[in-house]
């Protein structure tokens, strides 16, 4: 991380429930536990619960969400607010990072998914990012946490650090209990059978510390469920206050189909591959569940807050990265430069509803309700802390902005809709791109237009710029660069400027000079 502003602390889940740590039981009920159910690889049209609006604002269903079967998230969504133009960093790692410090990945610089193994800048990738990632040295929200009294629990996928560092294991971060998570993002297998990867030629991706499953037919998703809910019982016992970062490894490939669910899909028509990929997605959703149901067994769900979310666009296995396909109306997917590549589901509730608890009294959020307003994954932890009644260092930068005043259902005209996506690295579903949002604008400045991406495709026919009006044309289907020059040359000023504000890194050319953005 930057020295000069150490980062600060992911689909996201917050659950806030039962008592603080203190003695005085007045003080314990107004420290709510918190949950951060993150899922990997979810993106806004992976799940049965439409999150996109018709012209009246009314959550408009499409074919996709007629596919997926997530009943878990509808139960959320009812109780509680979903938004649809929710923002995560278009790969995993950097929005890991953003959750964990407030900060967003053009500041932090940890600008690409960490190669747990090598440097993956790229040939042209800024050589100054942060592949090192997290180290204990910088502040991180477990960490406040933990300085304010609560326990605080990791559960699942980390990829905060490459191999041999020490910011590869969450206990390194602020997290007192680390089950399963490392330096890498996929997992060897999902399966029991094969121990999660020690079995397979994945083995350098096996997940570790779930020996006690090896052999059997326990999912990887039921594996990590089962041992989240008795560390949440224990605090409970303990009457302390917990920050659950349930960071789920599904539904990132090996697409390894959940036989639990296979069924459901084999009558759906779609690849073998996309079936997979629902099983997975509805494995999730009873984690999800079972999670609801424990908090409830346990008397905590009316004081217990879920944020829910995705880590990036869509992965699912249909269709090509830059068409309308696998996050079909929206095009693109995961990585790549488009509103499919980075918009994901955001639910935010209370586990149970109770009006007359001083705890949703003071964060009240209306059921079934939707948030239009922009927002991304730098404002969890501001609003985390504010839940918590902690405060970053004054010295740490924090990008985000608190949730409150959105979660109630109403606008914020005082919060900017703007959102910044840095990639500076290549080959990739997208290279070398800089995506920012204001308003209903977007713009996207490509520095190497004829770099192939991974796929072999070259990104562009039309130079350096796409602009899309998002109100007018939410699917991207026109690009505007040429016909609106004035507006192109504005908003590409808001990009440099924003880089700038940042202190963002840029590609370099052949001779390693770096490449900013230039004005049209």
């Amino acid at each position: 991380m930057p020295k000069s502003a150490a980062p600060l602390g992911l689909f996201v889940l917050l659950l806030f429930a039962g008592p603080a740590i203190a003695a005085d039981e007045n003080v314990a009920a107004k420290r709510p536990n918190i949950i951060v159910f993150l899922v990997d690889d979810m993106g806004i049209m992976d799940t049965s619960v439409p999150f996109l609006t018709d012209e009246a604002g009314q959550p408009q269903r499409y074919p996709l969400n007629d596919f997926y079967r997530t009943p878990s998230m509808q139960r959320l969504a009812e109780r509680g607010i979903r938004f649809n133009q929710f923002y995560a960093m278009s790969v995993c790692s950097p929005t890991r990072i953003s959750i964990m410090t407030g900060q967003n990945a053009a500041r932090h610089r940890a600008t690409n998914w960490i190669n747990p193994q090598k440097n993956n800048a790229g040939p042209h990738g800024a050589p100054r990012w942060d592949w090192d990632g997290l180290s204990p040295q910088d502040v991180t929200l477990p960490g406040i946490l933990s300085d304010n009294g609560y326990r605080t629990i990791h559960i699942g996928k980390a990829h905060f650090a490459p191999e041999g560092h020490e910011g590869a294991d969450p206990a390194n971060l602020g997290f007192e209990i680390n089950v399963a998570g490392a330096a890498f993002g996929a997992p060897g297998s999902y399966y029991g059978e094969k121990s999660y990867g020690h079995q397979t030629k994945r083995k350098h991706h096996a997940v570790p510390g779930l020996e006690k499953y090896h052999g059997s037919d326990t999912f990887l998703t039921e594996a990590l469920t089962l041992e989240a809910k008795p560390l949440v019982a224990q605090a409970v016992r303990d009457n302390i206050p917990f920050y659950l970062y349930f960071s789920h490894y599904a539904v990132h490939a090996p697409f390894d189909s959940d036989p639990r669910f296979a069924a459901n899909y084999k009558d759906s028509g779609k690849p073998a591959k996309a079936q997979a990929f629902a099983t997975l997605i509805e494995g999730m959703d009873k984690s999800l569940g079972d999670m609801l149901d424990q908090l409830e067994q346990l008397g905590i769900a009316e004081e217990t807050l879920v944020f829910f979310l995705g880590d990036n666009g869509s992965d699912a296995p249909l269709g090509h990265q830059h068409e309308v396909a696998c996050a079909a109306p929206l095009r693109g997917k995961k990585g790549a430069h488009y509103e499919g590549g980075m918009r994901v589901p955001f639910i935010a509730a209370w586990a149970k509803s109770d009006p007359a608890n001083p705890l949703q009294q003071q964060w009240q959020i209306p059921a079934g309700a939707i948030q239009s307003q922009v927002a991304d994954v730098t404002d969890l932890l501001p609003t985390i802390l504010d839940v918590a009644g902690a405060a970053a260092p004054k010295d740490h930068t924090v990008d985000g902005l608190s949730l409150q005043k959105l979660l109630t259902g109403k606008p914020d005209p005082q919060r900017k809709e703007q959102f910044l996506m840095h990639y500076p690295h290549g080959p990739h579903r997208s290279n070398y791109f800089t995506s920012w949002r204001d308003g209903d604008w977007k713009v996207v400045y490509h520095t190497l237009p004829n770099e192939p991406t991974t796929g072999g495709f070259i990104q562009f026919e039309d130079g350096n710029y796409e602009l899309f009006n998002l109100a007018d044309d939410p699917f991207e289907s026109t690009n505007l660069a040429k016909s609106h020059p004035q507006e192109l040359k504005r908003m590409m000023q808001g990009l440099i400027d924003a880089l700038v504000a940042h202190e963002a890194v840029y590609p370099v050319d052949d001779a390693g000079a770096p490449l900013p953005p230039q004005l049209p």
